[in-house]
């Protein structure tokens, strides 16, 4: 299987529905939520008028030619926010392509990207069960502060 990383464009903005879904932690045994839930304005701010804000940033990994996942990220007040200056990164993956080293990718990728933007540093939110939370420690993050079950992390970039 060979996977391409590239630079999302306004004709994947629209896959960030499907990737903001699976991006909610499911933990162990419980049933996933319905789909509807991605109308809550609280999950809407991480992908609406995506690519109009500073900012607003991504890359997404395709495997023969479909897009199999994404990073994103956005100067929002939302969860992982840290200020005004730092943008916080969502990534997620169709349930198939995870544990085989392409979010690892998607992630070296949109730090890049921000890192070229100019960006210093990078944030996310995380709950303290998801198996990420490992993954973003590997790569650098710092918790910062925990949050009930959240915690926010912050890369240097």
């Amino acid at each position: 299987m060979t996977t391409t990383i590239r630079p999302i464009t306004p004709a994947d903005y629209p896959l960030l529905e499907d990737f903001l879904y699976e991006a909610i932690f499911i933990p162990e045994g419980v049933d996933k939520p319905d789909r509807s839930l991605i109308e809550h304005p609280s999950l809407r701010q991480f992908i609406d008028d995506f690519g109009e804000y500073r900012g607003d940033h991504g890359v997404v990994s395709e495997v023969d030619g479909k897009v199999i996942g994404a990073a994103w990220s956005r100067i929002r007040e939302q969860y992982g926010h840290v200020d005004d200056d730092t943008p916080s990164l969502s990534i997620s993956l169709y349930p198939d392509y995870r544990g085989q080293g392409i979010g690892t990718q998607l992630m070296h990728a949109i730090h890049d990207t921000l890192r070229a933007e100019g960006y210093r540093q990078a944030s996310l939110s995380v709950q303290h069960t998801n198996p990420a939370a490992r993954l973003y420690q590997r790569l650098g993050y710092e918790t910062i502060e925990e949050n009930g079950d959240e915690l926010i992390m912050v890369i240097k970039l």
